[in-house]
């Protein structure tokens, strides 16, 4: 006689439930600002008044579309893209080929080099903008894109270090020994193996670095002095001080120029979990 043993439930775990609630809570208040932005875009001003954060009733597809047919979005847009992007190359290439020798080279003072180099993360560009600014007039590089990317890269370059030797030390052993037995040396080892195998750190920190760039606004105020060079977030000063009382169009000037860092962050978080998680678990 055959006996079929009940069912067993899952039993309840609580702990996934209050995670799950917090998760929630997190995606609400992060979420929250930036669908409020995003609608509010489409409303006419009084509806923003009366109605900032439901759908709008009638949908002003003409503020979105001023913004993009006006010269000065794309011309901002421009600069903050040669200004972000020259910040991650320069960013990557210095910050990779630092954190590699950290990783794989004993010299003398290299622990004293690396634990100085890390103070970078204990002081903002703030504390230093004076002697920044004195330094980058001295080079002839204000009102210059360099006179921006320089200073950002800078201060980049701690986290973008210490991130980067932490994936490199990870990697097997095992590659450098035969690498080196074969006559392969340190800078073909970097270039054919240790950069391939890297591409979720890189994306990692190629994008915090973007998303730091693309967002700063002291440096850039610091440094540049004409319009023509302003990025977005200088942009939106100039833009509120002409449309002090337009808030609808204020919103989706907003949400138009930081939509590129959104489909950047979607685009690469894939890699950037990866680059995060890897060397966490080793076994």
């Amino acid at each position: 006689m055959n006996s079929s043993s009940p069912a067993v439930g899952k039993p309840f775990d609580p702990a996934a439930l209050y995670k799950g609630l917090f998760l929630a809570i997190v995606v609400v208040f992060v979420a929250t600002p930036l669908v409020a932005t995003l609608l509010g875009g489409f409303k006419s001003l009084g509806e923003l008044r009366t109605n900032p954060f439901g759908l709008p009733q009638v949908w002003e597809w003409e503020n979105y579309a001023g913004i993009l047919r006006s010269p000065r979005y794309w011309i901002l847009l421009r600069n903050s893209l040669v200004i972000s992007s020259l910040t991650v190359a320069l960013t990557l290439i210095v910050a990779s080929m630092a954190a590699f020798v950290f990783a794989h080279i004993r010299f003398f003072g290299s622990a004293m080099l690396l634990n100085y180099i890390t103070l970078g993360l204990l002081f903002p560009a703030a504390t230093a903008i004076l002697p920044l600014f004195i330094k980058v007039r001295d080079l002839g590089l204000l009102d210059s894109y360099f006179g921006v990317v320089l200073p950002q890269v800078a201060f980049a370059l701690a986290m973008s270090i210490l991130l980067l030797r932490r994936f490199f030390r990870d990697l097997p052993v095992e590659l450098l020994e035969a690498a080196l037995v074969d006559g392969c040396s340190y800078i073909n080892y970097f270039r054919y193996v240790t950069l391939p195998l890297s591409r979720p750190i890189l994306a990692t920190v190629g994008t915090i670095a973007f998303v730091n760039s693309w967002n700063a606004y002291l440096v850039p105020l610091v440094m540049l002095n004409s319009d023509e060079r302003y990025p977005w977030p200088l942009g939106i000063m100039i833009y509120q001080g002409e449309y002090s009382s337009e808030w609808h169009l204020i919103l989706a000037f907003i949400t138009l120029t930081i939509l590129p860092t959104i489909l950047l962050f979607l685009l690469a978080q894939k890699h950037i979990v990866a680059g995060l998680t890897a060397g966490a678990v080793k076994g």
